[in-house]
């Protein structure tokens, strides 16, 4: 991954081209990626659920062996957000239609506010990573913090981070925040990378720590 210091950039100023390396610094699949397969398990508390999975070169996850739809639900999605985010697509097909507005600059890195199509959204970048996401999502605001990386070689993952969803008119917050703990491997020696293990720290409605955890052995490539 190449880590690159962001020069000093005035607020107000443009900042296309910054916002645009830390894009294109993300890991993801090759195009004509084939899918994957693997065994699949679940643990919450004591409960622990077995099952196998695939993810097809459409990017469409199927879960089976898992009687419990919930789980087998939860599987799949996690599977879908892995996959919808290793999709390559160009910086002109996304922020084509954006502006690209430096803002403050903190620990965090540098803020990014978005006009155009995308007004109402910011980020921050530090380097060539995007360590701060604020997007407006199907009428709900979702925060997410990186807090750490794992560069591939070709690019960087997040491996530790938060999310947060809100209301995009009062800001205020729903629901608790979740903590992310992702493990990515390649499939083989050079071969893509894929989510080995994501581990979700919450509450539930009662207020009370929950830990739910996804792993995903025996990877093989389709």
């Amino acid at each position: 991954m190449t880590v690159t210091s962001i020069p000093n950039v005035a607020p107000g100023s443009d900042c296309r081209d910054a916002f645009q390396a830390a894009y294109q610094n993300r890991y993801t699949w090759e195009p004509g990626f084939g899918g994957y397969k693997g065994r699949c398990i679940w643990e919450q508390g004591d409960r622990r659920v077995e099952g196998r999975f695939q993810i097809g070169a459409d990017l469409k996850a199927k879960v089976e062996g898992i009687d419990d739809a919930e789980v087998e639900k939860a599987i799949a999605s996690q599977l879908w957000e892995v996959a919808i985010h290793r999709v390559r697509r160009s910086f002109e097909q996304v922020h084509g239609a954006n502006t690209f507005t430096a803002g403050d600059c903190t620990d965090e890195g540098l803020e990014v506010l978005i006009g155009g199509k995308g007004e109402g959204d910011r980020y921050r970048i530090k380097g060539d990573v995007v360590t701060m996401v604020h997007r407006h999502i199907h009428g709900t605001v979702v925060t997410i913090h990186t807090g750490s990386t794992t560069d591939t070689g070709s690019g960087y993952l997040s491996r530790s981070y938060t999310s947060q969803y809100s209301d995009p008119a009062s800001g205020e917050v729903r629901g608790a925040s979740s903590s992310f703990e992702d493990t990515f491997v390649p499939l083989g020696e050079q071969g893509s990378w894929v989510l080995e293990r994501r581990a979700i720290s919450s509450k539930d409605s009662d207020g009370k720590d929950m830990l739910q955890v996804f792993e995903f052995n025996d990877l093989a490539a389709l």
